[in-house]
């Protein structure tokens, strides 16, 4: 109902009224409570003042404590009052003195209910539980309001279980007009790291509307899109919200999401205690097996190197038997076979000699006749050039060049006159054509000799 056209239509005061709005801020003032109520949450459409008085609240905090309900920004309401006039400025207002809880429950429930249904269309409300979580998770990112007890015993759960988890927080508000869009920008951030293990998203208990900030689309969708596991520990253990609905993992409160996190690991390093010492055990028993094995093989070793060792002393005895027995014989055949070989040497050897000495004699006489001196002696003789090379052809010389000729007795100096080569009529060595001989008359046939008388 547009609470401006209500006024207009009331005429009577004081007169029972009944408003549906949205609550748009105020304030409080020795116990009482004053906020406006308006139709549109940006304060363009009607507006009305309310004040909710002391002796009200005290009678209406029941109900609300039942409800788990708490006036707060852009809370959807049904209020009851009377229209009050304030004569020096002219305004109408309206005195509070009762709320329909189940209206501000029933818009909550189908806003939650709308959003769910969207979600289930986009194949989001179970993909961030599809998100392997690791099973050591001690980086853990941490989304709630510092200072609050619920991070307070979600810290002091972790620290005290003695396990090395490491923690990074983004503080941020968790209700109020802005909490939605600070909340999921804090689950982008830690989204985008790479060193962390898992996300939580921790607050306390509070009212029900108060958690309705937690069912707000834009978060849900965050925790859609984190590539990391998301878990939940909201402080409520009744109902549960959209954040829980799309997390990994929803718990009722912190200590709950720490206690999660800590039976994870604590289970973890359980089971690698436990195989661990299934391994101790399993390689005890390997090794003793091993052993066992190692024995049982070396002592067979042992056996059987004794009965070689003692077979072969055996044979090595007998071998020792017979040589005693055959040595001196075969000695002797020795010394035998040797003083033969001796002889047969020394009579080969003098032999050999002989035939080396004439060899050798033969071999000397050779050499003497070719000893230049012998030549020499000869006849023969050896010339030389000035340049001491021996003169082997005419070829070698030239007129006018001094020769030194070696004889036996000494050296004749002298000098080219005339290169004559073999064979040329001028060579001293060709002989001489012979004379031919006088022709004789050869008598006529009618010539007699003369006679003589």
């Amino acid at each position: 109902m547009n609470p401006m056209s209500l006024v207009t239509r009331v005429s009577g005061l004081p007169t029972p009224v009944k408003v549906l709005a949205g609550v748009l801020g105020g304030g409080s003032i020795l116990g009482a409570v004053f906020f406006m109520l308006g139709s549109s949450p940006n304060r363009n459409g009607a507006v009305i003042n309310v004040q909710f008085f002391a002796p009200a609240r005290m009678r209406l905090r029941p109900m609300l404590q039942k409800h788990r309900l708490r006036l707060a920004d852009g809370m959807k309401v049904r209020v009851f009052g009377y229209l009050d006039y304030y004569a020096p400025t002219g305004r109408i207002g309206l005195k509070m003195t009762g709320i329909d809880p189940k209206y501000t429950l029933g818009d909550i429930a189908q806003s939650r209910d709308e959003i769910v249904r969207r979600l289930v269309a986009d194949g989001l409300l179970d993909a961030n539980g599809r998100r392997p979580l690791s099973p050591v998770p001690l980086r853990i990112g941490a989304v709630t309001s510092v200072g609050t007890a619920a991070w307070h015993d979600f810290r002091h759960e972790l620290e005290s279980s003695g396990l090395g988890f490491q923690l990074s927080v983004v503080d941020v508000r968790v209700q109020g007009e802005f909490a939605s869009a600070h909340v999921a920008a804090a689950i982008g951030t830690l989204a985008r790291l790479r060193n962390l293990d898992a996300i939580v998203v921790i607050r306390g208990g509070g009212a029900k509307n108060e958690l309705a900030v937690f069912d707000a689309e834009v978060i849900a969708r965050t925790i859609a899109a984190s590539p990391l596991p998301v878990l939940t520990g909201l402080g409520h253990e009744v109902d549960r919200s959209v954040a829980d609905e799309v997390a990994h993992t929803a718990l009722k409160t912190p200590t709950a999401c720490a206690g999660e996190l800590i039976d994870r690991v604590s289970a973890y390093r359980a089971a690698t205690e436990t195989a661990w010492n299934s391994i101790v055990r399993r390689a005890d028993r390997t090794l003793t097996t091993s052993t066992n094995d190692l024995s049982a093989t070396a002592h067979r070793i042992a056996r059987h190197t004794h009965a070689a060792v003692e077979r072969a002393d055996e044979r090595l005895a007998m071998r020792i038997d017979r040589l005693v027995r055959i040595g001196p014989a075969a000695t002797q055949r020795a010394e035998l076979r040797l003083t033969a070989a001796a002889t047969r040497l020394g009579e080969r050897s003098r032999a050999s000699v002989g035939r080396a000495s004439g060899q050798l004699d033969v071999v000397a006489a050779r050499v003497a006749t070719l000893d230049p001196a012998v030549q020499m002696a000869r006849g023969w003789s050896i010339t030389r050039r000035a340049d001491g090379t021996i003169v082997r052809t005419v070829a070698d010389l030239a007129p006018g060049d001094e020769l030194t000729t070696i004889v036996v007795d000494g050296a004749i100096r002298s000098a080219v006159h005339t290169l004559t080569p073999t064979g040329s009529p001028a060579d001293p060595l060709v002989p001489a054509p012979a004379a031919r001989p006088a022709a004789v008359p050869t008598p006529s046939p009618d010539t007699s000799p003369a006679t003589e008388d």
